[in-house]
């Protein structure tokens, strides 16, 4: 029997959660063995879950021999400096997005994890999600011919805490940035962004210096553009969609529902909102990308999700932001 990848797991928030809980169901050739987060009681709780060592300390989980892989999974500020440390460590590292808000911060990380050799991989889970996954080979394979307009719904059912909204770097930061992902991962790089974007939903996200509907424009290097519109709250659910137009023809993904089902009646046709929240929508992915990240440690593979897939999308945001800022177009060699 082959020995499992032995991981620690730094953060036990939500996102923590659901990787600790897709290595235990989805993944059998790894297994969490160690859980640090700085409040105590939520690493108690993974780690009386899971049977395993837990602290309020992260270094007692770079210090643990037996760790060979680290999940990073704590607050953005926090991702960086414990990318450094566990590269020093000769631990092999997963990191949610964003690396940093910071491109010098990112660039030191990701300096320190190549001279190290370990493998690192960022945490976008859409790439790993059958329906994107489906319009990326459709494009790869040319059916759609050459790619002209990609359109990227992305809106949430509701809008985080203000006092998320006050660290999160903002909505092209922390929720846009998937999309940004998206982009790259379906059309390639961009080159250009136009963002326009206002306080539609709650007063409190503006009073906290950021805005909660947006409209973004993309042109890429390949002459393609591209559109991403986000909101903070759709009533109806969490509502994901993507169409890829091309010269000879077109893919498109709708929202996942709890069912298809549609009641026909005189008063019209009924079916099921999508399903509400990311947790639903994209449980599956979350395996399949802990799936992946073990997969290349274990068998040596290059990452499916590399340090530069990302520092580029924080590049785009950042890009994103100024444009907003300015009211203008800018060029992403503007920023990095």
């Amino acid at each position: 029997m082959t020995q499992k990848l032995s991981i620690g797991l730094i953060g036990a928030g939500r996102i923590g959660k659901v990787h600790a809980q897709s290595i235990a169901n989805q993944v059998a050739d790894a297994e969490i063995v160690r859980v640090a987060d700085a409040l105590p009681d939520a690493a108690a709780a993974i780690g009386q879950q899971y049977n395993i060592p837990f602290s309020d300390n992260y270094k007692d989980v770079l210090q643990d021999d037996a760790v060979k892989a680290i999940l990073i999974c704590s607050s953005t500020d926090t991702h960086a400096q414990m990318m450094i440390e566990a590269a020093a460590a000769g631990k092999h590292i997963f990191c949610e997005k964003p690396i940093d808000h910071d491109l010098s911060r990112i660039d030191a990380a990701l300096s320190a994890v190549e001279r190290a050799g370990v493998k690192l991989m960022i945490g976008f889970n859409r790439r790993f999600d059958l329906n994107f996954q489906k319009v990326k080979e459709t494009i790869s394979s040319g059916a759609i011919g050459e790619p002209h307009l990609l359109k990227i719904t992305s809106r949430d059912p509701a809008p985080p805490p203000i006092s998320y909204i006050k660290v999160s770097g903002g909505l092209f930061m922390d929720m846009t940035i998937h999309d940004f992902d998206m982009a790259r991962f379906l059309f390639g790089e961009v080159e250009e962004v136009f963002a326009t974007g206002g306080v539609l939903v709650d007063p409190a996200i503006g009073e906290a210096g950021d805005i909660d509907t947006a409209i973004i424009t993309l042109k890429f290097a390949n002459g393609a553009m591209g559109t991403i519109d986000n909101s903070r709250q759709a009533v109806y659910g969490y509502d994901q969609r993507v169409e890829a137009f091309g010269s000879e023809g077109m893919v498109e993904i709708k929202n996942n529902l709890p069912n298809t089902h549609a009641f026909y009646g005189a008063d019209g046709v009924v079916s099921e909102k999508p399903l509400y929240f990311f947790l639903e929508r994209y449980m599956d992915a979350y395996g399949r990308e802990m799936a992946a990240f073990v997969d290349c440690v274990v068998h040596d593979k290059p990452s499916p999700v590399t340090g530069q897939d990302g520092r580029a999308p924080v590049v785009i945001a950042m890009a994103a932001l100024k444009s907003l800022q300015e009211n203008r177009p800018v060029k992403l060699i503007e920023i990095s």
